[in-house]
């Protein structure tokens, strides 16, 4: 980037983000650079707030315009944070539709810069509230896909990822562009972190509800999927993890005689969850002592399908 234009894009990225965060991008170009070992000012992430809810469409187009025009990483960084903001907002969700944000925005997924992809995707997270921005970023959920599997395990860029397939999974319109992720999530759900694990759990619940997916979970081995069933576990977890096998009982239940054991192998979800397995009904038995009165719900609901 030449230093004249360089130079107008930091101009209008003071009038846009801030000043505490444009501080940190004049630090880290040429004019703001310090010798090494002088005070260092303060990270781009704890600058001052923008008020984002009184931004009209003049200041979001400039935003979105901004991030069309820069490679600056930082840059592009603080426009993506100050537009996820902004999308708390229905009305501004409408409004960085009508402006081609979702576009330009997802277009940012393809950076190689991993805080960059990560606030792409907190942005495109927050849009996706709205049903209407759900039909154009329904378009990108392929690409969310391969972010989560090769992004490093536990990263912020892969829960980032699992945040928006979260949202884009709450109705059953776009489940089968997640389908080649199943051994994905549930290799997530057997390495990863407690954090991980809850937000793999948000996707597989959500999947799981849905009839026309039971058959591709079932098929999928998890051998320390049991595990997850035990009165020590994070209770945010145990409470998905049964509603995981809630869910997935009841469709195998409604679809009784199309749904036959030969259709899977014997270490698959299926013969673990659905099928009348002595380790996964010992497991039940004990959360029926468990002191979470909604523990004890979801294990009754299982028990009662």
């Amino acid at each position: 980037m030449g230093e004249p234009r360089g130079a107008a894009l930091r101009a209008a990225a003071a009038a846009l983000l801030g000043a505490g965060a444009c501080y940190c991008l004049w630090r880290l170009t040429a004019g703001g650079r310090r010798r090494a070992g002088a005070s260092r000012g303060p990270r781009a992430d704890s600058s001052p707030p923008v008020s984002t809810h009184g931004m009209d469409a003049d200041a979001l187009q400039k935003l979105i315009h901004l991030l069309q025009a820069t490679d600056d990483p930082l840059i592009q960084e603080q426009a993506l944070i100050t537009l996820s903001n902004s999308a708390a907002f229905s009305v501004n969700q409408d409004i960085i539709r009508s402006l081609d944000g979702l576009s330009v925005i997802g277009g940012m997924l393809s950076d190689c810069v991993p805080k960059v992809k990560e606030k792409a995707l907190n942005a495109l997270n927050n849009l996706s509230m709205n049903i209407r921005n759900q039909e154009k970023i329904q378009v990108y959920i392929t690409q969310v896909c391969r972010i989560v599997e090769s992004a490093p395990l536990n990263s912020d860029v892969q829960l980032a990822g699992l945040r928006l397939l979260t949202n884009m999974s709450v109705t059953n319109d776009y489940h089968q562009k997640m389908i080649n992720s199943i051994p994905c999530f549930l290799h997530l759900l057997s390495e990863g972190t407690e954090r991980t694990q809850i937000q793999v759990l948000k996707v597989l619940v959500n999947l799981s509800a849905n009839p026309a997916i039971t058959r591709h979970l079932l098929r999928a081995q998890v051998p320390s999927l049991l595990l997850l069933f035990d009165n020590c576990i994070n209770r945010d977890i145990l409470l998905r993890a049964l509603a995981f096998a809630a869910n997935l009982k009841k469709n195998v239940n409604n679809e009784a005689g199309t749904i036959t054991e030969d259709q899977y192998s014997e270490d698959s979800i299926f013969f673990t969850l659905c099928r009348d397995s002595a380790p996964f009904a010992q497991k039940l038995a004990f959360l029926l002592h468990h002191s979470d009165p909604e523990v004890k719900e979801q294990v009754v609901r299982i028990l009662t399908q």
